[in-house]
């Protein structure tokens, strides 16, 4: 059963989404503070967390931050603000997700298992056996991992998306729509800069193993995979 990290302040929340969870067949883990969520990430394992932002210790954008420092756990922000410079930030920080309050349950829902379903939690990956290998960028869809020159790169799953898709057809050229039907189901709809923020933590994350570049920008249309030779 999937183990789900619920992380809020407020009791009533806490309840709605925990309730919702159990519904739908997955197992809630309940933190209240930022320190709390800490805590249980370490001793539960979960599969995912759904992360309330305004925590009343540490904020969820800083636990997030802790987070990414050892793990490609998926994180699914909640947050009273609907700001789309809050939604970006808290994507580039490395969230899989953001969803407002007020919020469905049933949408939620429908989020996390969006989520669960990239990181091959869920149904599977299709086509898991394949591992992609493009210059030195080892992508593994078993595993669920992401090597550049011998180093891992500690990936979200929408990043993973990316790349997979990136490598799987590494001489064409994708838009940020082509890039956006790739990492995320139908119907979840994002901006552009949203793909952009995730092509800058993946170049970010890249840069720090190797200087070569992973992801090459073709101005006025989008990305492809870079190629040795060509301009980022």
């Amino acid at each position: 059963m999937q183990q789900i990290l619920v992380v809020d302040d407020e009791p009533h929340i806490r309840d709605v989404i925990c309730f919702a969870i159990e519904r739908a067949g997955m197992r809630p883990v309940v933190g209240r503070s930022g320190q709390e969520a800490l805590t249980a990430f370490r001793r539960a394992r979960p599969d995912l967390v759904v992360l309330d932002v305004g925590l009343p210790d540490i904020d969820g954008l800083e636990v997030c931050r802790e987070i990414r420092k050892t793990s490609a756990l998926p994180i699914l922000f909640l947050s009273a603000r609907d700001e789309e410079i809050d939604r970006i930030l808290g994507l580039e920080m490395g969230g899989d997700d953001y969803v407002t309050k007020p919020f469905s349950p049933r949408e939620l829902i429908a989020r996390i298992r969006a989520i669960l379903k990239r990181t091959g939690t869920g149904n599977g990956a299709a086509d898991a056996s394949a591992t992609l290998t493009v210059g030195e960028v080892v992508l593994d869809r078993a595993g669920r991992t992401v090597h550049l020159a011998g180093c891992a790169l500690q990936v979200t799953a929408l990043e993973f998306a990316i790349l997979d898709a990136l490598m799987t057809r590494p001489a064409m050229v994708f838009t940020r729509e082509q890039l956006m039907q790739a990492a995320y189901d139908p119907g979840v709809h994002v901006s552009d800069r949203t793909i952009d923020s995730h092509i800058r933590n993946i170049r970010a994350k890249a840069a720090e193993v190797s200087a070569q570049p992973v992801i090459a920008t073709v101005h006025g249309v989008g990305f492809r995979f870079h190629q040795a030779g060509a301009a980022s």
